[in-house]
């Protein structure tokens, strides 16, 4: 650790440093000490026996670190410590605690409330529908939201539709979303649409994935219709919850700008990964697992594929005589099919567990292992 700190020591102009959990707090407070000029810090360790003069003596150091604008890490966290970091938030514009599910959702609220200038935060679910109210009372200039699941969501506070719509109304400029929950309704997918047209990135991840509507039991397609008929910007798109053919066909419709889409558990014949690659012209991945399309979906435009970047397709419809058959069609595209189960040989008619299509200049790869069968 002396040599860490030595090292920080000598580099007058480093900017960013990210330490992981192995660095203590107390060689944490020699870097800063010598280091007060750096703008991205990542702490590993927020962990002391609490001793008054060392927490002090932190607090002090943190308070000249002035120029601290990104703040990331927090692995391991002595909570007692976690208000020694309150006078670098008024400045921040990045807080990253997607690390730290440790921290209990009304400490996460006092943290948050220090932050108004935030643009991008990031945090577990911990933080609950109230915490984001905070966020959308006090971080008005914020551009990006990610809320992951914690492994404590079980047992403590988790986030729903009512969290996600509070930051849509309170954060105008809000245009990243990824958001992790537990349900959702069509009708807060509508509010978020109509408080954030501009959004770019839009993924929710319901954490099961086919649960429908629960205020009307009702699939989740006018939601995300919504979504991307307001949002004309959208450039990636992940779906979640209970859905049919029927918001694909609003995708294709709407979705002009969409360059990247995933889709689990969603839709009901062929004819919704048809409405997409006949709609979303600047479509360039396309990520599909657990849906019933096949190969009639497949080989529908083949020549949609050559403006495509990559398609992935697992646990679908699709068989290795449709695999073939594309490969055939179109040889200047790599299909690549994935078998898990390196010894089993299947034939035209059976489903392969994986197949990714892709667009190279150089050919096929060459070191690709047993399982992948390049076509």
């Amino acid at each position: 650790m002396a040599s860490l700190v030595k090292l920080v020591a000598r580099c007058r102009n480093l900017k960013s440093l990210k330490l992981n959990r192995g660095v203590p707090l107390e060689t944490l407070h020699k870097i800063l000490i010598r280091a007060p000029q750096l703008v991205d810090l990542g702490i590993g360790s927020l962990v002391h026996r609490p001793i008054s003069d060392f927490y002090i003596n932190f607090r002090n150091v943190v308070r000249h670190c002035k120029s601290i604008r990104s703040l990331s890490g927090c692995f391991d966290v002595c909570l007692y410590f976690l208000s020694a970091l309150y006078p670098v938030c008024a400045n921040l514009t990045s807080l990253n605690l997607s690390y730290s599910p440790r921290i209990p959702g009304a400490d996460l609220i006092l943290l948050i409330r220090q932050c108004h200038k935030l643009q991008c935060l990031w945090v577990v679910d911990r933080i609950g529908d109230e915490g984001l109210g905070v966020v959308a009372s006090t971080c008005k200039e914020l551009r990006e939201l990610r809320v992951f699941p914690s492994q404590y969501g079980a047992l403590h506070a988790s986030v729903t539709e009512e969290g996600l719509v509070a930051v849509s109304l309170g954060c105008p400029k809000l245009h990243s979303v990824l958001y992790f929950c537990h349900q959702m309704t069509n009708a807060a997918l509508i509010a978020v649409a109509k408080n954030c047209p501009n959004f770019t990135r839009f993924r929710l991840c319901i954490l099961d994935p086919r649960i429908p509507d629960p205020a009307t039991l009702q699939p989740l397609d006018e939601g995300f219709g919504a979504i991307v008929q307001s949002c004309k910007s959208l450039k990636r798109l992940s779906l979640s919850g209970l859905l049919t053919d029927k918001v694909f066909l609003y995708i294709g419709m709407y979705a002009e700008q969409l360059e990247m889409l995933s889709v689990a558990f969603a839709g009901d014949s062929d004819k919704g990964m048809i409405y997409v690659l006949n709609g979303c012209k600047n479509l360039r991945k396309l990520e599909i697992r657990d849906s019933p399309f096949g190969n009639g979906a497949l080989l529908e435009d083949v020549g949609k594929y050559e403006t495509m970047r990559s398609l992935w397709m697992s646990s679908c419809e699709v068989t290795l005589g449709g695999c073939k058959t594309l490969a055939k069609t179109m040889p200047r595209l790599n299909v690549e099919i994935i078998n898990d189960n390196k010894g089993e040989n299947i034939d035209d008619n059976q489903k392969v567990e994986k197949m990714y299509l892709y667009r190279t200049l150089d050919g096929p790869r060459g070191d690709a292992p047993d399982f992948v069968w390049n076509l």
